[in-house]
């Protein structure tokens, strides 16, 4: 491992920028998803879903729902051999993502362990739920992509955390089991299918790496994700041939990929203020999704706030912080109201001297809207 590189808090938001390809966007979805690692996906739709506002400043040309098109085609699902990427969990969390093929050997042991521990939402299946499992199968198998509503047999299966229907349950956990996945969706509905008939054979027939190796996988995507990220103390070993430490003023020690170390000196070089016009970033934008490192480079200190109850929300149900060059400057609240296809604004709150017009009306026309 190298020593320990210093470099300015400027210097560090401008190679931000570029490594996280807010000024430079790449060619198609599929680059963008080998150079971050996964893209997150959420169903919720305000202003256009998360996946959709994370893509659209870093593939050019990108148009809402593109992403869930290069997953799973456009007017038909794509065939196994087409797929270059699909939809699953990380390791180790609830989130879901769209992964490049490259992922899938890499979730299989966490797909395993589910299937091994109680839970709910996604642990091993209740004994009714292992009676229907074959049923479901066969009858995915008979009829290609299903959805719960085209299986259920109108019978519940109790949670925790709600109600479902048994198939959907059951679909649901084979799913986080790996013995089924997402084949497409119906809108935002999804559609399930034998792993065989989502992915290319090959892809399939790859071994189970070493669990060192996955480990491994997943702290290197975490920093291809982010490009400068706090290592836990048990990470470190792990990539130590693969990484460089940053100390950055008031901000915690945070490591690069080796490979991104000549764009961060080149970064560092430079004194020139940044051109471009604001943009309006996802909530969970990965030049923010680290709370404590946006607070000690940007200075800026953004919580999503979907789910904090109204009365304690400081920013708005689904506020976009605003990027301005080199520094976060505000949010904008908008609301897409597509009956009457006007992007509506909430709330904002920009920092003096900074206009934002442009960008919300670039997100509107993007959205197929017109501004307010």
């Amino acid at each position: 491992m190298l020593p320990v590189l210093q470099v300015t808090p400027l210097a560090a938001r401008r190679f931000l920028r570029r490594a996280l390809l807010l000024d430079k966007p790449v060619p198609d979805v599929a680059t963008a998803l080998t150079h971050h690692g996964y893209i997150q996906i959420d169903p919720i739709n305000v202003c256009g879903r998360m996946h959709d506002l994370i893509l659209r400043h870093r593939v050019a040309g990108y148009r809402e729902g593109d992403l869930m098109r290069h997953l799973h085609g456009a007017a038909a699902p794509l065939p196994a051999k087409a797929r270059t990427a699909f939809e699953h969990h990380l390791p180790g969390s609830q989130i879901l993502v769209a992964f490049p093929l490259t992922a899938w050997p890499h979730l299989l042991t966490a797909m395993h362990a589910r299937t091994k521990r109680a839970g709910a939402w996604s642990g091993w299946l209740t004994p009714r739920e292992r009676e229907l499992a074959p049923q479901l199968l066969a009858e995915l198998t008979a009829r290609g992509p299903l959805g719960s509503e085209d299986l259920s047999d109108g019978r519940s299966s109790h949670h925790g955390w709600g109600s479902a229907t048994l198939a959907k349950s059951t679909l649901q956990k084979m799913f986080f089991h790996g013995r089924l996945l997402i084949a497409a969706r119906d809108k935002n509905r999804r559609l399930y299918h034998l792993p065989e008939q989502v992915l290319p054979a090959a892809t399939l027939a790859l071994p189970a790496p070493s669990a060192a190796d996955t480990a491994r996988w997943s702290v290197l995507t975490q920093l291809r994700q982010r490009r400068l990220s706090v290592l836990k103390r048990t990470q470190l070993p792990l990539v130590a041939d693969a990484v460089q430490p940053v100390t950055i003023p008031g901000a915690p020690l945070l490591y690069c990929l080796n490979e991104d170390v000549p764009a961060l000196l080149a970064a560092a070089e430079e004194t020139a203020a940044h051109p471009g016009e604001p943009l309006l970033l996802a909530p969970l934008d990965p030049i923010i999704y680290d709370r404590r490192v946006a607070n000690a480079l940007w200075g800026f200190d953004y919580t999503w706030e979907v789910y904090t109850p109204p009365h304690k929300r400081i920013r708005g149900y689904y506020a976009l912080p605003i990027l301005s060059g080199l520094e976060l400057v505000g949010h904008v609240d908008p609301k897409a109201d597509r009956e009457r296809r006007k992007l509506v604004v909430v709330s904002r709150r920009v920092r003096r001297g900074h206009r934002v017009a442009g960008a919300v009306s670039a997100l509107a026309v993007w959205l197929g809207l017109r501004p307010r």
